[in-house]
């Protein structure tokens, strides 16, 4: 009996370690998640979405995080490392003041130099999104959004130059992002639009909206454009084909951001990657455009394109709207 007992125990025990042994040895599911080091995209934050096709999001992160670092660390260098010790630091040098003699205290501090590594700063980091065919990572400073998407677009329209990006299709810088409601699109776009419109002393602009919204039935693009166009203010003039800055409206779910770009943006074929290392052929011609842009009803994440069409004609609506006179930001 108690040879029963033993053996039904061996039993156990080694089931549980073949249970153990298959679970470190699990095959990652397609569209890994594990790339993601963030779940959360705050108010006040800013960043840069990007479009690919469905079901290549974890790669289409891996493709930016390569290229990303490698733009931060040529454009924001020194900005990449602290120069803060790692814990420990404290002790060592307290250990070599003690040290009266001379060789100790050198082979201490040699010790020490070894200890005092620089810690490393992630400037752009992926956020974990539920969203079809879109990624978004975190920037924080010393990056600003606009301008880093600009230079990245530049180098690539480059002649001859080495196409660093096979599945990131669109870029959109976001200067800051908060919640997609009217309040939070308020705000956001009061601070960012203010340093482009409300200057002292103030120069009137060519300026033209652009509203993107995915998975998001709260605002409207016609309530986007018009909040957005009172926020501009009086004095300013739309110009859909010779704008001089150009407002990006992206709403993504519970998420709006706002930028401003400038009249480049559509010589760098608005910030479309893939349309700047593979352009289509005739670019006046929609139908042919690649069916992974091209948006349906049901699935709007996957619809790049047909944004682009629905886009044109909000902008279009305000031309026929009055700009209203400036708001009090005070």
């Amino acid at each position: 009996m108690e040879n029963l007992k033993r053996k039904a125990d061996d039993d156990r025990n080694n089931t549980d370690k073949r249970m153990r042994t298959k679970k470190q040895w699990q095959v990652p599911r397609k569209g890994d998640r594990s790339a993601y080091t963030s779940r959360t995209i705050n108010p006040g934050d800013s960043g840069i979405w990007a479009t690919c096709n469905k079901g290549r999001e974890g790669k289409c992160v891996n493709e930016l995080r390569e290229l990303f670092a490698e733009y931060a660390a040529h454009l924001y260098g020194d900005h990449l490392v602290t120069g803060e010790p790692v814990d420990g630091d404290g002790e060592a040098g307290e250990e070599e003041e003690e040290r009266e003699s001379a060789d100790i205290e050198s082979s201490i501090q040699a010790e020490v130099a070894g200890i005092r590594k620089p810690t490393s700063v992630q400037l752009c980091t992926p956020v974990r999104i539920d969203v079809q065919c879109v990624v978004f990572f975190r920037t924080v400073s010393p990056i600003e959004p606009v301008s880093f998407v600009k230079k990245i677009c530049e180098d690539a329209i480059e002649k001859n130059a080495l196409r660093r990006a096979r599945i990131v299709k669109r870029l959109s810088p976001m200067t800051l992002l908060g919640r997609a409601t009217t309040e939070g699109l308020e705000k956001v776009a009061i601070d960012v639009l203010a340093p482009h419109f409300h200057q002292i002393p103030f120069q009137s602009k060519k300026f033209a909206i652009r509203p993107t919204l995915r998975n998001h039935n709260v605002l409207s693009r016609d309530s986007i454009i018009k909040q957005v166009a009172s926020i501009v203010g009086q004095g300013h003039q739309v110009d859909l084909k010779n704008y001089e800055l150009l407002i990006i409206v992206e709403v993504y779910q519970n998420i709006c951001g706002v930028s401003v770009v400038d009249n480049s943006f559509e010589r760098l074929k608005r910030f479309n990657l893939a349309e700047i290392f593979d352009p289509t052929p005739n670019e006046a011609d929609k139908d042919v455009k690649d069916i992974s842009d091209k948006p349906t009803n049901s699935e709007a994440p996957a619809n790049e394109p047909q944004q682009e069409t629905q886009q044109s004609e909000q902008v279009v609506a305000v031309q026929d709207t009055p700009v209203p006179a400036s708001m009090d930001l005070t």
